[in-house]
């Protein structure tokens, strides 16, 4: 019996319904995708057309790995069947960081090179363009800096310094590449053309922004291994791969000197030191060569792989030859010179040589000699050395000492000429120590000895003669005393003789005045008894008169026979007598005598003795 099933509208459009959500549902599980937004969807096509031999990603609906990645959100319809989708986080690069690509699909690199080039491909995040654009597998020459990226994990792979160590590389190198102050960077280059034939570095190429755009570097020609150009201080986004960087302190030129560049790299040489200049090549600054301006004091960026910077004093340089060496070093390997003299004697002298190189001359000396030691050692110890060599077979050893200062002034001039022609100023040449033979100067010694010794002898007898007339002069002022005693006695006699003199000579006076005065007296007496008794008195006026004119006329005629000063000596002497004075001494010395004075001495030593009665003896020579 058949049953026939009916159904109400209300059912049969519910069931409808029904069907169409479940119908709805079903399409949208096998076709709907959704992406989270921290992550996105990687397409597998499960069949389709087969990729080509050596291809890992499909552009052209191929079945495997597609390039295009599904962003956050819904994707409808992606059918179950026909894709696989698998969620891959995304790639985050942290600040102070960057990141480095492997592409595993893609051209072939071509060969002499090792880096993928850089194509447009909005920093790998868009696999299509990257293969579109002739992207290269392997090691890429792009890389990425701090940020997020939705990177296809299929085609490229990505090392940052969280996984760096899996892959063989030092985390530190991916990071920002720091360069302290003050240092400048050499740069290697591991990709690029190579270096040419000749060249020691790579040349300078513009536009690459301090190697870290890579791909123009590549593009302008830039080759591989050492550059020229090298980075200053600061922070770079640098791609390990590409380039290496090694920190060196900047060139330092201090205070008194200059820096004379001697570059290996740059430009064509081009001399610009002048047809006077025919010893050296000068060239501009950049060239290969000399460079015809120094550096001056300071700090400068130079690179020293491939420059070489000759420091040259501007102050005065001394140089010795001698055992002493100075702060700078060059007069290191100078030594006292040893030359030989005209009579065949050998001996050492010390010599400093005082130079000065100007900062406009430096570059035409490191150009013509190479350096300041080789100055000193190729020049000036020649020149100097030489020099004083032949001018010492001109003299005898005496000679040379005797004559010093002058050797020194003709040294100078001789040397100042010659060191000339190199472009070096020379200040003064100083002779120091000189070591004559030991033999010589034994045989000058021991007759300067014998020298000293006569002259020595012969003050010695001088200075005895002195000291016997010293002792002959003492004894006479030993006696000195007595010769002033005899000298003062024999004034005294004179003076007393003078005085009773006088005194005679006041009592003749005083006789003469007496006598007149007796006979005015006996006059008026005469008179007045006259008056009285003028018989007798006239007897004895008579008388009186005759004996004062007996008298008158004895002096009258004592003083017309003997004279008025002999009269009144005799009469002095006569005085003298009557009172008992001597008027001749015992002791007469005179001018004539010889040995008068001490005659005199002797004589007045013997009067007392004499006096008393007592001889003495002279004494036995």
């Amino acid at each position: 019996m058949n049953t026939i099933l009916s159904f109400s509208p209300f059912e049969l459009g519910f069931a409808i319904a029904a069907a169409l959500v479940a119908a709805t549902l079903l399409v949208l599980r096998l076709g709907l995708r959704v992406v989270r937004e921290d992550e996105a969807g990687q397409l597998v096509r499960r069949y389709g057309i087969p990729l080509a031999q050596g291809r890992l990603i499909a552009l052209e609906g191929e079945a495997g790995y597609q390039a295009t990645l599904l962003p956050p959100g819904m994707h409808f319809p992606v059918w179950r069947w026909h894709y696989k989708v698998k969620s891959v986080p995304l790639t985050v690069v942290r600040p102070g960081e960057i990141a480095l690509v492997v592409a595993r699909d893609g051209a072939q690199i071509p060969a002499g090179r090792i880096l993928g080039r850089v194509v447009p491909c909005d920093d790998f995040q868009d696999a299509a363009a990257f293969l579109r654009n002739g992207g290269e597998r392997g090691r890429q020459l792009a890389m990425l800096t701090s940020g997020t990226y939705r990177i296809n994990p299929a085609l490229f792979e990505v090392i940052t310094a969280a996984n760096a160590t899996k892959h063989g590389i030092d985390p530190d190198q991916l990071r920002l590449f720091r360069l302290p102050p003050e240092t400048v960077g050499i740069v290697t280059a591991l990709d690029g053309a190579p270096i040419p034939a000749g060249d020691l570095a790579g040349p300078a190429v513009p536009g690459h922004d301090s190697f870290q755009s890579a791909q123009r570097f590549v593009e302008g020609g830039g080759c591989r291994g050492l550059q020229e150009d090298v980075l200053l201080s600061g922070t770079w986004n640098l791609n390990p791969w590409f380039v290496s960087v090694e920190p060196i302190p900047m060139t330092e030129i201090p205070i008194g000197y200059v820096g004379v560049v001697v570059s290996y790299v740059g430009g064509k040489h081009v001399d610009v030191s002048g047809d006077d200049f025919t010893h050296g090549d000068l060239v501009e600054k950049g060239r290969k060569g000399v460079w015809v301006e120094p550096l001056l004091p300071g700090k400068h960026p130079i690179n020293s792989r491939v420059m070489k910077v000759e420091l040259v004093p501007t102050t005065n340089i001394v140089l010795n030859w001698a055992q002493r060496t100075e702060a700078h070093k060059y007069d290191e390997k100078l030594c006292p010179i040893t030359v030989r003299s005209k009579d065949g004697f050998s001996f050492t002298l010390d010599v400093s040589q005082i130079i000065h190189i100007g900062m406009k001359n430096a570059p035409r000396v490191i150009s013509r000699v190479g350096s300041m030691q080789n100055l000193v050692d190729h020049v000036l110890q020649p020149t100097v050395a030489n020099y004083f060599r032949n001018s010492a077979q001109e003299v005898t050893v005496l000679e040379f000492l005797s004559a010093r200062s002058e050797r020194q002034k003709q040294a100078f001039a001789a040397i100042r000429e010659a060191i000339e022609a190199y472009d070096v100023e020379c200040i003064d040449t100083l002779i120091g120590d000189i070591v004559p033979p030991a033999e010589l100067m034994k045989t000058q010694t021991d007759r300067k000895i014998a020298d000293e010794l006569q002259r020595t002898f012969e003050s010695q007898k001088q200075a005895q003669v002195k000291r016997q007339e010293l002792e002959r002069e003492t004894s006479v002022a030993n006696l000195q005393s007595e010769v002033v005693r005899s000298e003062q006695m024999v004034r005294i006699t004179e003076k007393q003789a003078l005085a009773l003199a006088e005194q005679a000579k006041g009592e003749a006076a005083a006789a003469r005045l007496r006598a007149q005065a007796d006979a005015d007296a006996l006059r008026a007496k005469a008179e007045a008894e006259a008056a009285s008794m003028r018989m007798r008195g006239d007897a004895e006026a008579q008388s009186t008169r005759a004996v004062g004119a007996a008298r008158a006329e004895a002096y009258d005629k004592g003083r017309q026979a003997m004279g008025l000063e002999a009269y009144a000596a005799l009469q002095l002497a006569s005085v003298l007598a009557e009172h008992g004075v001597k008027l001749v001494p015992d002791i007469s010395v005179s001018g004539q005598d010889q040995g008068g004075l001490a005659a005199a001495l002797i004589g007045r030593m013997l009067a007392p003795m004499k006096d008393g009665g007592t001889s003495v003896e002279s004494p036995a020579r």
